[in-house]
């Protein structure tokens, strides 16, 4: 009778913390430029940072312009230093509102899909 009193209390801890764990997966913490930045240069790489470590075959990013244009410059990689950030390079960007795409494989098998815009001034 005293182990099941012992054993209940911790079975149902278990349970408790198994759906949290279950529902963890890879999120965006940080990016460069960050969502909605208005910038007054244009940025020469896009970097997406993630809590998790992501799997490098199967993360991609894009940037493209208001037209839907690709405009990066294709280069797109998880960094060799940091696992857990995807970064693409970027030519000089004329003025205007540009969407960063990302879809990405965190290592436990999560796929994670999004978008966010970022903005060059006019320097007029």
């Amino acid at each position: 009778m005293r182990v099941a009193r012992r054993l209940v209390p911790a079975g149902l801890a278990v349970l408790a913390l198994w759906p949290a764990a279950a529902l963890a997966h890879a999120v965006l913490v940080k990016s460069v430029p960050a969502q909605r930045a208005a910038l007054v240069e244009s940025p020469p790489r896009v970097e997406l940072w993630f809590n998790e470590r992501l799997e490098p075959a199967y993360s991609k990013a894009l940037v493209t312009n208001e037209a839907g244009t690709q405009v990066d410059l294709r280069d797109v990689a998880v960094s060799p230093e940091d696992s857990r950030r995807l970064a693409v390079s970027l030519p000089p960007l004329a003025p205007g509102r540009y969407t960063v795409s990302f879809r990405v494989l965190s290592v436990d098998g999560h796929v994670i899909e999004s978008k966010l815009t970022f903005t060059v001034k006019d320097r007029r």
